[in-house]
C-alpha cells in the first residue's frame, strides 16, 4: 500500500492527541477506558469477517467464530442462561441487541404490543418504528423504574394483544432496574398466557453478576432475551455487545444461506470479527474474580462521589448495585468540560473503572462553583 500522505498523518496524530486530552475528563458516559489490546493488531492485516451463525461452519473461514462462541458461553454462564436452551451472538452494541430481542418477539407475537418506559433508552422509539410494531410508552417513576400500575392498567386495556415488555436492567440516566419479579407476577395475576420479556441490560448486565445481592436480571428471572454491551464495563476501543435468546425463539428466524454455507440467525450479514477477540482477551485477563474485584472498586468510587457532593451540600444518590451517580443538573460549562450526560433537571456521572478520585474531586469542585476549568 502507498504511504499515508504527510498531511493525513498529521491529522491522525492531532486526533490522537485530542483523544488523550478528552480521556482525562470522561466521566458522564458508561464506557471503560482502562484497557489495552495489543494482541489484536496483527489481526488487522486480514479481512476477518464473522458472517452468519457463530455456532456453524462457514465457507468464509477467515473468522473468529471459535472465540465468539467462548465469549457467548461466558455471558450465558453469568447471565444464568442454560447453554442447551439459549443461543447468542456478538452485536455492534446494545441497540442491535435490543433490536434482535424485539425482532424475535414480533415474529413470535405479530399481534403483540411493545411496552417500554419513558426512561428507556432513546433508541427504543426508533426500534419499534423500524420493526413496524405497535407500541405504548409507559410512565416512569421518579427513581427511573417503570410505573408498574400504569403498566398493569395499560396491559389490562389491551389484554387481547400479547404484551412484549422491554424491561430496563439499568436505565440510562438513573441506573434503575425494573422489577422482573413484579412484572412476571403481574402477567400471571392477569392470566396472560402469551407474552415476551426482553431485557435491556446494556450496562448492568455486566455489573449485577459481580455483586453479592443482585436484583433479578437474568434468564432465571424469566426473561426471553437479553442484550448487554461489551464496551461499557468490560471495555473496548469500539462498540460491541452480546445478545442471548431462547433457542426455540431463534429457530423461528433461522435461514440457510448457500452463499456463505451456514445458517444466518443474526441481524447483520457481515459482523465485526475483531470485537470477539477483544472481549475474549478481556475475559482471559480478568476472569470472574477479576471482574468482581473491578466492580467492587467502581462501587467504592460511586460512594466516594456521593460523599464528595454531600460535603458541598449537593444531594447525589445511586441505586443499589449501580455505579450511576445522579445529582442536580450543573451549569452548561461543567457538562461541557466533563462530558456529563444531562436529562431535564438531573445529570449523572458513572464511576467506570478509569474514573479516579481526582477526577471526581474536580467535577464536584466545578459543580459547587469553587473552580472553573478552561475549555
Amino acid at each position: 500500500m502507498p504511504p499515508l500522505p504527510e498531511a493525513a498523518a498529521a491529522r491522525l496524530s492531532a486526533l490522537g492527541n485530542q483523544m488523550r486530552t478528552l480521556s482525562d475528563t470522561f466521566v458522564g458516559y458508561p464506557c471503560s477506558q482502562d484497557f489495552s489490546y495489543p494482541e489484536i493488531i496483527p489481526l488487522l492485516g486480514y479481512a476477518i469477517n464473522n458472517v452468519g451463525d457463530p455456532f456453524g461452519e462457514s465457507i468464509y473461514r477467515e473468522n473468529t467464530f471459535a472465540l465468539e462462541r467462548e465469549v457467548v458461553a461466558f455471558f450465558q454462564q453469568h447471565l444464568r442462561a442454560p447453554a442447551e436452551q439459549t443461543w447468542g451472538y456478538m452485536t455492534s452494541g446494545g441497540t442491535e441487541g435490543n433490536l434482535y430481542g424485539l425482532y424475535l418477539a414480533r415474529e413470535i407475537h405479530p399481534d403483540g404490543i411493545i411496552y417500554y418506559s419513558e426512561h428507556t433508552h432513546y433508541s427504543a422509539a426508533k426500534l419499534v418504528r423500524v420493526l413496524g410494531a405497535r407500541s405504548i410508552m409507559i410512565r416512569g417513576q421518579d427513581n427511573g423504574e417503570i410505573d408498574y400500575e400504569d403498566l398493569r392498567e395499560t396491559i389490562r386495556i389491551h389484554r387481547d394483544a400479547p404484551p412484549i415488555i422491554l424491561a430496563n436492567i439499568g436505565t440510562t440516566m438513573h441506573g434503575a432496574v425494573d422489577n422482573l419479579t413484579t412484572i412476571r407476577a403481574m402477567l400471571k395475576d392477569m392470566a396472560i398466557s402469551r407474552s415476551y420479556i426482553h431485557a435491556d441490560a446494556a450496562l448492568s448486565g455486566m455489573l449485577l453478576p459481580w455483586v453479592d445481592d443482585p436484583q433479578p436480571f437474568g434468564f432465571d428471572a424469566g426473561v426471553d432475551s437479553i442484550a448487554v454491551s461489551g464496551h461499557k464495563f468490560i471495555g473496548s476501543p469500539m462498540p460491541c455487545g452480546v445478545v442471548l435468546a431462547g433457542r426455540r425463539h431463534v429457530d423461528r428466524v433461522a435461514r440457510s444461506v448457500e452463499y456463505v454455507g451456514c445458517m444466518d440467525t443474526t441481524i447483520a450479514g457481515s459482523r465485526n470479527a475483531v470485537t470477539p477477540v477483544i472481549l475474549w482477551s478481556a475475559i482471559q485477563r480478568w476472569g470472574a474474580d477479576g471482574f468482581r474485584e473491578r466492580m467492587g472498586r467502581c462501587l467504592e468510587m460511586a460512594d466516594y462521589a456521593i460523599a464528595a457532593f454531600a460535603r458541598h451540600g449537593i444531594k447525589a444518590w445511586r441505586h443499589p448495585n449501580s455505579i450511576t451517580v445522579v445529582f442536580p443538573r450543573p451549569r452548561d460549562s461543567v457538562i461541557r468540560n466533563w462530558q456529563i450526560a444531562p436529562s431535564g433537571d438531573i445529570a449523572h456521572i458513572i464511576t467506570m473503572p478509569h474514573v479516579t478520585r481526582t477526577m471526581i474531586d474536580r467535577v464536584v469542585a466545578e459543580t459547587a462553583g469553587l473552580t472553573q476549568q478552561q475549555p
